[in-house]
Order: C-alpha cells, then sequence, then structure tokens
C-alpha cells in the first residue's frame, strides 16, 4: 500500500510542485495551506507523514508541530519540516519540539524524496527484534514501546530509533556520522546535521528521567548508552 503524504505549505507553486514529484513516485498526496487545516486533516486522513512548512499564516509550522507533538495519537507521526535558508535557530526549535527532519528551501527533488522515503523507511516496526531491558530502562522494538520503571514514554519516531541504535551498540561509541546515517538515513555531518543529533539526545535524556543519566558524552566523538551506570 502506497505510502500517504500530507503537504502543508501555503505557497501554491512549491505546493504544486512537491505534489507532482511525491505522486510521480507512487505516494497519496493531500495538501493544506494553513496550519488549521493541517490538523484537520491529520485528525480525519491519518497521513503517514507530513511535510511542514514553517512559515505558515495565521498558525505557523512550529505551532502545527507542537501540537501534533501534544496530541498522544499524534506523537509519533513522522513530520519533515520545510524551511528557508536563514532559518537555522527555527529548524533547530522545530527538532526540539519533535520533528523528524528538515529540508532546507530551494531543495531538489530527489533530496526531497530520499528524506521521504529515509523517515518513512525508519518510522516502519523492527518485527520479530527481541525487548532490551537496562536497568529500569524496557525498550520493546516489536510494539516501539519503552518504559521507564513500568511507566510508559512517548517518544517520537526519532527519538525511539536514536535510543535503539545506542541500546544496540552494547556500551559502544557511535559517532554523530554514524547516528545520521543509521537513524536519519544521510551521512552529512553539516554543523546543523550534527546539532541536529545532539538535540535529539538532549530531548530523549529528559524523557528518560532518571535513566537519562545513561546517555553519555564522548567529547569530540559522539555518544554511547552506558548499561552499568
Amino acid at each position: 500500500m502506497a505510502s500517504r503524504v500530507l503537504i502543508v505549505e501555503d505557497e501554491r507553486d512549491i505546493r504544486d510542485l512537491v505534489l507532482f514529484h511525491l505522486e510521480r513516485e507512487g505516494f497519496q498526496v493531500s495538501s493544506a495551506s494553513s496550519g488549521e487545516e493541517a490538523l484537520r486533516q491529520v485528525r480525519h486522513a491519518g497521513p503517514d507523514l507530513v511535510l511542514l512548512d514553517l512559515m505558515l499564516p495565521a498558525m505557523g509550522g512550529l505551532e502545527v508541530c507542537r501540537k501534533l507533538r501534544q496530541d498522544p495519537a499524534t506523537a509519533a507521526l513522522p513530520i519533515v519540516m520545510l524551511t528557508a535558508k536563514g532559518d537555522e535557530v527555527d529548524r533547530v526549535l522545530g527538532l526540539e519540539l519533535g520533528a523528524d527532519d528538515y529540508i532546507v528551501k530551494p531543495f531538489s527533488p530527489k533530496e526531497l524524496l530520499a528524506r521521504v522515503r529515509a523517515v518513512l523507511r525508519r518510522a516502519k516496526l523492527a518485527p520479530g527484534a527481541p525487548a532490551i531491558a537496562i536497568g529500569t530502562l524496557a525498550i520493546d522494538p516489536g510494539t516501539r514501546t519503552v518504559t521507564v520503571q513500568g511507566a510508559p514514554l512517548t517518544l517520537t519516531h526519532k527519538e525511539f530509533e536514536l535510543l535503539g541504535a545506542l541500546a544496540d551498540a552494547q556500551g559502544r561509541v557511535l559517532s554523530r556520522e554514524f547516528l545520521l546515517d543509521r537513524v536519519w538515513g544521510y551521512s552529512r555531518a553539516s554543523e546543523i546535521e550534527s546539532r541536529t543529533v545532539d538535540v535529539h539526545v538532549r530531548r530523549l535524556r529528559v524523557k528518560l528521567g532518571p535513566e537519562g543519566r545513561r546517555i553519555l558524552t564522548v567529547k569530540s566523538v559522539g555518544y554511547r548508552l552506558d548499561p552499568e551506570s
């Protein structure tokens, strides 16, 4: 079954261009020109991924992202932000709010499709993978659930994949470049992309509460999950 993508973009030319390339590749595509319309469509149509422009009239993309992440029904919905070249602060804030990735305008159709496919691929379940227990932290790849001291956590797809990658490494250090490739599907280690990893690690530590201390920073290299602390 074709994946369903919702494009949220108020500039018609960009919206139509993105729609054309996604439909040509076999995606089922719908569109919205405002934040309010986007939230309605998400509730009624249940897309598999949202392409979300930051600069929207009335309700901006950051607010849409915040509302989607606050709703348990859409907390794990993959979100890819569309941003202008100079909006680095907004991109970082969007990642803080839980966006899974971003694409900087102007972008090539090839890059757009690669990012969308990467996010969707990593959003799929990993059937048959064994559950992982580290201290009071429990990770179940089959059901994509995480608990700490028995209490369930709400993680985004990228947070779950990041935690899973760190847990699979069994205490080994993972570089930012490795995590970009494993979790995000690309390995261009620019400053903003490396910061993507840092932002997600920081947010993941907060959500893990007392178990967040297990995610250790290895200076100038990356991160590791300490199974012994």
